[in-house]
């Protein structure tokens, strides 16, 4: 009982929670693991496969969403093990410790695949050999990342048990890993086309395709490096305060415990029909490569600065606002207005691209759209943070009501989440893309036009426009039209606006009636402190 005497009295809320240094640690791996995550899903899912390695855009679709949902159906297991897992360390520190190193190298395994030769048959060996390539260091690394990914979340719940240190910790970690999703969606494309044409320029690779394929495996190599460092500070430095309890489930048990949970419920349904609005992060990112900026580094950068900047900004504002704005408002108002923000803004970005097509760059249009991107900013800041207070919600209510912390499972339905959102995502966007021919040798030949000085915006739609170029090797041709161009860029500016308006309105059904209301949450955390200390449930 002294140790739980000498925790109430450094602690001035009265209850036992996490050291500042613990907290500058845990943040730190939440920045590696971030890092890493946008390097794979965002910017070798969302445009190296497609456009640097060439795969169809709805084969690239279909391996994603498959790896996604393999994976996403995967995290229960993973939380199950976690759950029943007991050591020296704790319940989620072995895995924080010895994972990062084994996500890192699988990260850079997905980059060093071949190119897909659009001139040859789908069923040729050369091309079974990429797709397969890329469907399997996928999948592989998604269930990698999982047995990081899992922990990292679960293990806020077993820092602490003072509601307000971990909402802000929740808060600080949804920042933190925006600022790392900014760094890597942001920053590692321009840099690695920029990398690529420097190796071009200077004569190191004369093929200025192969030379901006090494562009991204030098870059996003050194990305990943960086994440692995960072990520492993966690399982170095951070506690867990909380002992897990004694009785865990079964992996049939758990997942009737999801369901069983009505908060958790709640928070997983609402969480999946929100899914869509991830393609933001992917479409703005091609969007910006080929409308904006030509595959111009500079312009790149300038563009994902103001439109990225515009988001990013805002989500991180949004974020750090949560713990105040939830002293004036409940988690549920929060929540569905996170989601229905950027609903009326997404579809008035796709009115504003179709009043002028080829003029979203001017002054004005550009103002505009940083407006509706800080709208979207906003919503997500807001949704992401109260999406984990939630779930560690629901796993308070789980220890109250059944005397089980289920933090391993409850956090593998967050990344359940992202991954279904994200396949609903890829899929969405890759049939839209192949819909419209913007996929494979299309896209390589919108890649050689652009090598000539042509700008796409402004010969898009025109008819009498054409452009052919023909392959060394096979001698194919392959020609695209200003017509075919103007459906090229439409079908990006459909894409990131129509689906996450209509998630956002999907994805308040089912949290309307929330089940928490914050004097009974309050009620719950006193009770749980209780409880621990005469059970002697906590640690220094």
């Amino acid at each position: 009982m002294a140790k739980i005497e000498d925790a109430t009295q450094l602690y001035e809320s009265g209850l036992v929670t996490y050291t500042p240094r613990e907290r500058n640690m845990y943040l730190t791996g939440m920045f590696g693991q971030n890092m890493i995550y946008n390097v794979i899903v965002v910017v070798l899912g969302g445009y190296y496969l497609s456009n640097v390695l060439y795969i169809p855009a709805a084969t690239v679709g279909i391996i994603l969403a498959l790896a996604q949902v393999w994976d996403a159906f995967n995290d229960p297991m993973m939380g199950t093990i976690v759950d029943k897992t007991r050591s020296k360390w704790g319940k989620c520190r072995p895995y924080l410790i010895f994972v990062p190193a084994v996500i890192g190298v699988i990260s850079v395994l997905n980059y060093l695949n071949g190119s897909y030769d659009g001139s040859q048959p789908a069923n040729s060996p050369h091309n079974l050999y990429v797709v397969l390539w890329a469907g399997a260091a996928y999948i592989l690394w998604g269930m990698c990342y999982t047995a990081g990914d899992i922990p990292l979340w679960g293990i806020v719940t077993l820092m602490t048990e003072n509601e307000k240190h971990r909402q802000k910790l929740q808060m600080l970690s949804r920042t933190v890993a925006a600022v790392a999703g900014g760094i890597g969606a942001l920053a590692l494309q321009p840099v690695a086309i920029a990398v690529g044409q420097a190796l071009n320029g200077a004569g190191l690779i004369a093929d200025k395709r192969a030379a901006e394929k090494t562009g991204f495996i030098l870059v996003g190599s050194a990305f990943i490096l960086i994440g692995v460092a960072a990520f492993q500070m966690t399982g170095l430095f951070a506690r867990e305060r909380i002992k897990p309890s004694e009785k865990s489930y079964t992996l049939r048990e758990n997942f009737q415990l999801m369901w069983r949970n009505k908060p958790f419920r709640q928070v997983l349904l609402s969480g999946v029909l929100a899914g869509p609005r991830n393609i933001m992060m992917n479409v703005a990112m091609v969007m910006v490569t080929y409308y904006y900026a030509s595959k111009n580094p500079a312009q790149a950068v300038l563009y994902l600065a103001l439109l990225g900047g515009g988001l990013f900004g805002a989500l991180m504002t949004a974020q750090i606002m949560v713990p105040r704005l939830s002293q004036r408002f409940s988690k549920k108002t929060l929540y569905n207005f996170a989601n229905l923000v950027g609903v009326v803004p997404s579809l008035l970005l796709f009115a504003l691209y179709m009043s002028n097509p080829g003029g979203m760059t001017k002054p004005l249009y550009l103002v505009l759209t940083m407006l509706i991107f800080a709208f979207n900013g906003v919503g997500l800041g807001l949704y992401m943070v109260l999406q984990s207070n939630m779930i560690a919600d629901a796993v308070d209510y789980e220890d109250y009501t059944n005397h089980v912390r289920p933090d391993g499972v409850f956090f593998s339905g967050q990344t359940f989440i992202t991954k279904i959102g994200t396949a609903i995502s890829v899929v969405i966007f890759g049939l839209l893309k192949d819909f419209v021919g913007f996929s494979d040798v299309n896209v390589k030949a919108l890649d050689k036009l652009i090598d000539t000085g042509v700008v796409p915006r402004e010969v898009m739609g025109d008819a009498s426009f054409s452009f052919s170029f023909t392959e060394a090797l096979s001698g194919v041709t392959t020609t695209i039209t200003g017509p075919q161009i103007e459906k090229f860029m439409m079908v990006m500016f459909l894409a990131i606006a129509v689906p996450p308006a209509v998630s956002g309105l999907l994805a308040v059904i089912p949290t309307w009636k929330y089940a928490l209301s914050k004097e009974k949450l309050e009620e719950i955390v006193a009770e749980l402190h209780s409880r621990r200390i005469a059970e002697g449930e906590l640690t220094e």
